[in-house]
């Protein structure tokens, strides 16, 4: 990230972005900026119990934003702010993955490529024919290439008529997106932009040097766990597993004979995925149902029931790394986050099962404080929204975009008087709602050039 002067540095550390996790367990409201010294501070954290969204995709639109609600007026009243517009987190089964070269000729050769013929380019990328009901979500650059000269990170500034790009898109369904929209909409809130969860996580758990080298993000969620790969610095790979926390909290209900709040409590508790590290002789007493006699169950049991699904869940990841092509160029081995990341001995399964180091990633190398609750994978996709909003603050800022922003109103109550100071979020103009899908990944300029609704 270029230096910024201490003007500019003040201006980023006033602005407040707010990242909305939508999971299948739960629901995160994460209020934070950038400070002065580069760090994001977070300001307030809401959490509540996800009731609408099963495997990554809403079901239930009125349960859905219930939880929104909660999740938001918690984080608001410990920001001490109103919040208005949001960064949304999307992710689920329905979204698929695919590699695509697209190429533009330049009708100068005497003027250099520039961001103008760059997001031209992209914009293409957006325009292919997808299957029906389908979208694309993200385009992401892997490389350039100008006239016939590969491996271009950034072509701005080189010369030549013919200017290639290989991308990674990214692909979800039309109606789950709409879904998401609608729910944060009713919530009384708006999407300011959308993004891949595992994308987001990335950016809050993983170095620029892993992603050099070659590495593995595995975000196990509650419904799913997702994929990323990286290597020199660019995603090249990603795919959604349909397993996740809760399909282990499923198997202990009907392995142990127990209904599913005490296996999800015996999960969190006692859970262990490596069943070697347990004795037999580790014995947990549940309660009965009304009255029934106590039920006894082995912790070694329990972990053989867990270690199970995590060796399934764990062989579809070693496909999903064998099927990019850069098994051997991972040196940097597997990052684990997410709420399923919480499981003891994990990494050791992870290095038995797949052969790679392993190590669990937490959000706090980017945060600014010692706040523990945060230093938890629990937190990964909620910090990394709200760090991409704040990039594409910096970024938008960069090219000159006037950003409309929202008011946000914060209170600071004293015992003689309330005062009133106004911050502001980040945020886009409402747009026309019509092709609001189509819209939202457009690129930069094509979205300040939406009419206003």
């Amino acid at each position: 990230m270029e230096k910024q002067s201490s003007q500019n540095n003040q201006n980023l550390a006033s602005e407040l972005v707010v990242g909305l996790d939508i999971g299948t367990t739960k629901i995160a409201a994460i209020v934070g900026r950038k400070n002065e010294f580069g760090k994001v501070e977070i300001l307030g954290v809401g959490k509540s119990e996800s009731l609408g969204v099963s495997r990554g995709v809403v079901v239930n639109i009125e349960q859905t934003v219930a939880s929104i609600r909660a999740a938001v007026v918690i984080a608001a009243d410990k920001a001490n702010v109103d919040i208005g517009e949001v960064i949304v987190g999307i992710a689920g089964q329905h979204i698929k993955s695919m590699q695509h070269r697209g190429m533009i000729t330049r009708q100068s050769l005497e003027d250099e490529v520039s961001q103008k013929d760059v997001d031209h380019l992209i914009d293409n990328m957006h325009r292919l024919v997808m299957s029906p009901g389908e979208e694309i979500i993200h385009v992401i650059p892997q490389e350039y290439i100008i006239d016939s000269e590969s491996g271009i990170k950034n072509p701005i500034g080189h010369a030549g008529i013919r200017l290639e790009g290989n991308f990674h898109i990214i692909t979800g369904q039309v109606s789950a997106v709409k879904n998401i929209f609608k729910c944060v909409n009713r919530a009384g809130l708006e999407t300011v932009d959308l993004h891949l969860e595992p994308l987001a996580s990335a950016d809050a758990v993983l170095s620029d040097e892993e992603k050099e080298a070659g590495v593995v993000l595995v975000d196990i969620g509650g419904g799913t766990t997702d994929v990323a790969i990286f290597y020199d610095g660019i995603i090249r790979h990603t795919a959604v597993i349909p397993f996740g926390g809760n399909i282990i909290t499923d198997d202990i209900k009907e392995g142990c004979g127990i209904i599913k709040t005490q296996a999800e409590q015996l999960k969190v508790r006692f859970g262990s995925a490596l069943a070697q590290e347990n004795q037999e002789n580790e014995i947990i007493s549940i309660p009965g149902l009304r009255g029934r006699p106590h039920k006894e169950i082995s912790i070694k049991f329990l972990a053989q029931i867990i270690q199970a699904r995590m060796e399934e869940i764990l062989e579809f990841v070693l496909f999903e790394i064998k099927s990019s092509g850069y098994e051997r160029k991972l040196s940097a081995g597997i990052v684990v986050t997410g709420g399923g990341s919480l499981l003891k001995h994990l990494p050791q399964l992870v290095m038995l099962t797949t052969g790679m180091d392993c190590r669990i990633g937490t959000p706090n190398e980017h945060l600014a404080g010692n706040d523990d609750e945060l230093k938890n994978p629990l937190y990964a996709t909620g910090v990394g929204l709200v760090m991409k909003g704040i990039e594409k603050y910096e970024r938008d800022a960069k090219r000159g975009i006037n950003i409309s922003k929202s008011e946000v109103v914060t209170e600071t109550k004293t015992e003689v008087e309330h005062t009133r100071e106004k911050k502001k979020v980040i945020g886009h103009s409402k747009k026309k709602i019509g092709s609001f899908f189509e819209n939202i990944f457009k690129s930069a300029q094509d979205w300040i050039s939406d009419d206003i609704e």
